[in-house]
Parts: structure tokens; C-alpha cells; sequence
């Protein structure tokens, strides 16, 4: 527990080492295209730049309580800062594709590290009856980072050139480690002889990976038409039931799956899975939308996010402080997803005529709904947990959100794809030569064509039809986006149940000393 100067500059320093980590899940995202021309590679293949840093976060993030007991809190986390530093210089000097994929691997592995280790170390700073504004000020990061990746993504893209976006990372990272070894108690590793549960990585490492490449690729290559995605998703399942029948019966596990015995925790991290599944698709389908439907630019996309996401992290401590009043956790929860059902309903039912105006209120309910849910969530994942058991919680908890997303932006990228199909197959249904709304709309575009200077009028009509497919194309997608939004309102209203089962448990009391949290 820290006091003053000292208290508030190490929250600083671990708030901006999870803010720099979550920008980087979405800064490339905006960048592939311009990467993809720049390094010579085929659309397809940049888009490993992705996944290969998913993969090493949802592995690594599940480990962080049993890497930092056996290197030493403090020497784990500066160590990480400075993998997630260097390498994110490497993946901005890299000269081709795979060295940039390659980079980008150990970059995700030095930053998902810092989601849980900061969250375990800002606990520890603050006194037990400061813990829920702590998770408060936590969330800040969970809230910024994701949806200030792609304007700022856009804005480097359009402004300098895409290995800015790595080598932005260089100045905070040195700070934060400067700090970090100024600042951060020393902390001794666990000399308790214990032997290192390499088997239970190894199932890990196989499940997690195989079943994040799936998740990023499927969609990309037509799912189980691709013989490698069914040789990972057999061996994701074989691997991830191996993982969780080996870790419960070995006496040191990696990854103690025993804290799910607590109620509260394990409905908690299914809502938080919920959580991520929500918060990353939204942030990937609205720039969809906005960018082909509308017109935007990524850059333009990302400043319509931005009110909604800086009063989200501006009103987040305060949600803390009620918490911390005595308001349960549960009841902004369920505010939280009600009020997300509700952006996505009210987001469901754009048009083609829809603009700034229509979107900016939606956006800022958006943020205020996601803050009442990362917030409590964080806080009420582990109220029930021992001391020495929080660390895996929270490590647990913050691996459901990443996983959330993970299969948030696969499996919505794949319900788009279905529903253009079909939404299109309805709309050409009535578009024939025998409709006469059709008829008169060709002949019309016909004879502006005409007017406007085409050669023949073969030539304007085969500008009518080209016009016309394209504003069926425009339509099917606009259809397609509404229908996943609607899809999204449906998941967050029905957890509002699941939360209602935590509610009926007794009052969560004044969080809990951290004494497991000082090796």
C-alpha cells in the first residue's frame, strides 16, 4: 500500500502500460491495407500481423499470476514493458511480412502480461477500502485503449507512415520502465522448490493458440473448408480438455481452474466474456459500417468514438467511489448491459441517410454502458476470492474479455457474410425485368447517362445495371450491419439474468487485503 506522490505516479505508470497494450489489439487494424502494399504481401497474409499478437496474449494472459509468483512481481512486470518495447521497435524497423509477424508474436507476449499485472499491482497500492475506486481506475485503460486504436491508427496512417504505430510505443515504454524501477517495490521470487507445470503450458499454449488462429482465420478462409482450420480446432479441443483435466488434478498448475469454484467469479467471467465479445465487435463493426456504408475515414470513424469513450473513463473512478459507497456492483451491471442492448438497437436502425447527427448520442450511451459494466465486472470478479487467489482471478477474468473478443469479431464477421447472402438474395427477388419500380429506375438512370455523355446507349444502359448492382451491394451490407447489431442487443440483454443470479448472494464487502500479491 502506497500514500501520495508515490501512490499516484505508479498508478499512472501501470494505467498507461495497459492503455499502450489494448491500443495495439486495434492500432493495426487501420494499417493493413497500407502494410499489406508497403511490404509487398497479399491482403490475406498481412492479416496475420493481427492474430499473431492475439495468439500471444490469450496465452500469456492466463499465466501472469504464476510467472509473476515465480520471477518476482516487480522483475516480471519491468521485464514485460521492456519485451513489449523492444520488440514493438522491431516490428516498426521489420522488411517483410514474417519479420513483422514474427515481432509482433513477442510483442503480445510482453503485453499481455501488463493487463493483469497492472491490475494486481494497482490493487496492492491502494488500501483494501480504496480497492473498488482501484478497479475503477483500471477500467480507464479497458475503456481508452481499445476504442482510441484506430483513430489514432488513422491518423498515423494518414499523417506519417504505418511503423509509426509501432515506434509511438518507444518513449511511453522507456518512461513507464524508468518509473516502474523507481517506484515499484522490490518483490523476491517464490523459493518454495515448486516445479514449473510445463505440461500444463504446453496444453496451453496448444489450445489457446490453435483455437485464437481459428477464431482470426476462419471467416478468411471459409472456415472447415480449410483442412488446417480442422486440424487446429481437433487439436484446440483435444489440448484445452487435456489443459483443464491436467490442472485440476496436478498439485502446482500453472493456472489454478480451482478459483472457479467461486459462484460470483465464474458468472463473472462468462459476463465479462459477453463483455468482450460486445465491446470488440462493436468497435469492428461500426468503422465497417461507417467507412463503406457511409463514407467516413478511419480517422473520422475514430472521432465519433472518442466522446462516448473519454466521458466512459472520466465518470469510471466515480463509478468506484459508489461501489466503494456501498452501491452493488450488480445493479450497474445490469444498467450496463441494458443501456448496450439499447445503443445497438438504436444503432440497428440507421440508413443510408444517416450521419454524425444520428450516431453521436447512440456512442455516448455506448461508452456510458461499457463503463457500468468493465467497471463493476472488474470489482465483482473477485469480491469472493482469497487474497492469495486474486491474482488468477483477475488473470482469469481478463482472459475471458480477450477471448470474448476473439470469438466477438470472428463469429460476427462470419454473420455478416451470411446475411449479406441472404439479405441480397431477398433484395435481387425483387429487382426483374418485370417490376416496374425497376423498369422506370433503369430507364430513368438510363437517360441521365445518356445526358451525361455516353457513347451509345448500350453504354448508358450498362451504366444503369452497374449502378444498380452497386446500390443493391450497398443496401445487402447496410441490411447485414443492422442485423449484427440487432444480434449484439439480443447477447447483452440476455445476461441481464445471469447477473440476477449474483444479485441473490450475499452483499459484496470491502475488498480484500492483497497480502498474496507481495512475492
Amino acid at each position: 500500500m502506497e500514500t501520495g506522490f508515490r501512490k499516484w505516479i505508479i498508478t499512472i505508470t501501470v494505467i498507461i502500460s495497459a492503455i499502450i497494450e489494448l491500443i495495439d489489439t486495434t492500432i493495426v487494424n487501420v494499417s493493413i491495407n497500407t502494410m499489406s502494399g508497403n511490404l509487398a504481401a497479399a491482403l490475406e497474409d498481412t492479416a496475420w500481423v493481427i492474430t499473431s499478437y492475439a495468439i500471444a496474449n490469450v496465452i500469456v494472459i492466463p499465466m501472469t499470476s504464476f510467472l509473476a509468483e515465480k520471477i518476482g512481481r516487480k522483475q516480471y512486470y519491468v521485464g514485460s514493458i521492456i519485451l513489449f518495447t523492444v520488440a514493438s521497435a522491431l516490428c516498426g524497423l521489420s522488411t517483410n511480412l514474417w519479420e513483422l509477424v514474427a515481432f509482433r508474436f513477442i510483442q503480445g507476449l510482453g503485453g499481455g502480461a501488463l493487463l493483469s499485472t497492472s491490475q494486481a499491482i494497482l490493487f496492492e497500492t491502494f488500501p483494501p477500502k480504496d480497492r473498488a475506486l482501484a478497479s475503477g481506475i483500471f477500467s480507464l485503460g479497458v475503456i481508452i485503449g481499445p476504442s482510441i486504436g484506430p483513430v489514432l491508427g488513422g491518423y498515423i496512417v494518414d499523417n506519417a507512415s504505418w511503423p509509426w504505430i509501432f515506434f509511438v510505443n518507444i518513449p511511453i515504454g522507456l518512461l513507464a520502465t524508468v518509473l516502474c524501477i523507481i517506484y515499484l517495490k522490490p518483490t523476491r521470487r517464490a523459493n518454495d522448490g515448486k516445479p514449473i507445470d510445463w505440461l500444463g503450458i504446453g496444453f496451453l499454449a496448444a489450445g489457446v493458440g490453435s483455437l485464437q488462429v481459428v477464431l482470426e482465420r476462419g471467416e478468411t478462409d471459409d472456415w472447415f473448408s480449410a483442412n488446417y482450420i480442422i486440424v487446429l480446432t481437433v487439436l484446440s479441443a483435444i489440448s484445452l480438455f487435456c489443459f483443464v483435466w491436467w490442472e485440476l488434478r496436478t498439485k502446482y498448475p500453472v493456472v489454478n481452474l480451482k478459483v472457479l469454484k467461486s459462484t460470483t467469479l465464474s458468472l463473472s467471467a462468462i459476463m465479462t466474456f459477453v463483455l468482450g465479445f460486445g465491446l470488440f465487435s462493436a468497435v469492428f463493426v461500426f468503422p465497417l459500417f461507417s467507412q463503406r456504408i457511409i463514407g467516413y475515414t478511419a480517422f473520422q470513424t475514430g472521432l465519433m468514438l472518442l466522446p462516448g469513450t473519454l466521458l466512459a473513463a472520466f465518470i469510471s473512478p466515480f463509478l468506484g467511489k459508489l461501489m466503494q459507497k456501498g452501491v452493488r456492483p450488480q445493479y450497474m451491471v445490469i444498467a450496463g448491459f441494458g443501456m448496450t442492448a439499447i445503443f445497438n438497437f438504436w444503432i440497428s436502425h440507421s440508413n443510408l441517410e444517416s450521419g454524425t447527427s444520428n450516431f453521436i448520442f447512440p456512442l455516448i450511451f455506448r461508452g456510458l454502458g461499457a463503463s457500468l459494466l468493465i467497471v463493476p465486472l472488474t470489482a465483482l470478479a473477485v469480491s469472493e476470492l482469497a487474497p492469495k487467489d486474486i491474482p488468477q482471478g483477475a488473470a482469469l477474468n481478463n482472459m475471458m474479455r480477450q477471448m470474448g473478443g476473439s470469438f466477438g469479431i470472428a463469429l460476427v464477421n462470419t454473420y455478416i457474410a451470411h446475411r449479406a447472402a441472404y439479405n441480397r438474395t431477398i433484395l435481387i427477388s425483387h429487382v426483374t425485368n418485370y417490376d416496374l419500380p425497376t423498369q422506370n429506375w433503369l430507364k430513368s438512370s438510363t437517360a441521365h447517362f445518356i445526358s451525361a455523355g455516353a457513347a451509345s446507349v448500350w453504354d448508358a444502359s450498362r451504366q444503369a445495371l452497374a449502378a444498380l448492382e452497386g446500390t443493391i451491394v450497398r443496401q445487402t451490407f447496410l441490411m447485414s450491419y443492422m442485423d449484427a447489431f440487432l444480434l449484439l442487443c439480443m447477447l447483452n440483454a440476455l445476461c441481464i439474468p445471469l447477473v440476477l443470479l449474483t444479485i441473490r448472494k450475499k452483499k459484496v464487502g470491502p475488498p480484500v487485503k492483497m497480502e498474496g500479491l507481495d512475492h
